[in-house]
């Protein structure tokens, strides 16, 4: 942070106890974002053995309340009197993502990390994943869960979306949608945009970094099982991540998915219109449509390549 003479004139000028909190503020490396909907059971149980471990290693904290139907919000008001952390309170429900998202706009630390409110996050991964980032200079670090950790049923769904995230997109990480990851603020606070409110919101930030060209790398952490109250993560989710997905690959790579297109339909039309060819019957209406069809989808892939490559241009700027 720079300091031009106005501004230090205006330090100077602020009250001892505000010029202290501002500093003490200014030396926390790393915000702990918690979004929570709903898990007034888990919280008491969650936030005094976090709040030791954050006090001690100077981290920032900041529970997002996002519209939660139960006493979450008193809850944390009650526990904030004997421990120093930060509540965001949305009135209504805006998602999982749009509740990280509004926790990383207001933190003020280099570095932040997503963790969930219902207790399946170990605070000792939380450092790390935190020593590991710096170690490595990487600009996101992704907590690989174990796969036991997880139904057949999540495995299936999980390994799908990682499937379909590899043919569209160049990645090399396991466990895109894990809910913990820690990476650079100002990184993400600059994508944040790009991002979805939903569940899906893990795996696209997690692509959007991969697809900037920044180091993000995977580190194993252990899971807990959920202290008490039911996952919100169902089969419509993944088709919403899915959805995501291809959204997010048509602004990075619009090519992975026109190219094939392209190729399918003009494929289609030489199968169709070969025979009728060969039997000098000259060429028919339906091959000369999916032929002409596969040569529109493919300049269309041209110009959409050209506008991600001008939207990178402008992003890192």
């Amino acid at each position: 942070m720079i300091f031009t003479l106005p501004s230090i004139k205006v330090l100077c000028k602020l009250p001892k106890l505000t010029y202290f909190y501002l500093f003490k503020q200014m030396s926390k490396s790393l915000s702990i974002i918690i979004p929570s909907y709903n898990e007034a059971a888990n919280l008491p149980l969650l936030i005094p053995p976090l709040m030791q471990a954050a006090k001690k290693q100077n981290w920032q904290v900041i529970f997002v309340n996002d519209g939660s139907k139960d006493n979450s919000l008193k809850i944390l008001q009650n526990l904030q009197q004997d421990h120093d952390f930060k509540i965001i309170h949305h009135k209504v429900n805006k998602g999982y993502g749009g509740a990280i998202k509004q926790g990383i706009r207001e933190a003020i630390t280099d570095l932040v990390i997503t963790i969930d409110a219902d207790g399946q996050h170990s605070i000792e991964d939380v450092r790390k994943l935190y020593e590991y980032l710096l170690s490595e200079n990487a600009d996101m670090v992704v907590g690989k869960r174990p796969d036991s950790s997880s139904s057949v049923y999540r495995r299936l769904g999980k390994c799908l979306i990682r499937k379909i995230a590899n043919i569209l997109l160049p990645i090399n990480i396991h466990d895109i949608n894990s809910g913990m990851k820690i990476y650079d603020t100002k990184l993400a606070q600059q994508y944040l945009d790009l991002c979805p409110d939903s569940m899906a919101y893990s795996d696209i930030i997690t692509l959007v970094f991969i697809s900037y060209r920044h180091l993000v790398l995977e580190h194993p952490i252990q899971i807990h099982q959920r202290i008490a109250g039911e996952s919100t993560i169902s089969t419509r989710t993944a088709f919403q991540t899915i959805l995501e997905i291809l959204n997010i690959t048509m602004l990075f790579n619009p090519l992975k998915i026109f190219l094939p297109i392209a190729a399918i339909s003009i494929l289609i039309g030489f199968i169709w219109g070969l025979p009728i060819l060969l039997d000098k019957r000259g060429l028919s209406v339906g091959a000369l449509f999916f032929i002409l069809s596969g040569i529109l989808f493919f300049l269309m892939g041209l110009l959409a390549e050209q506008l991600s490559n001008i939207r990178k241009i402008v992003g890192k700027k």
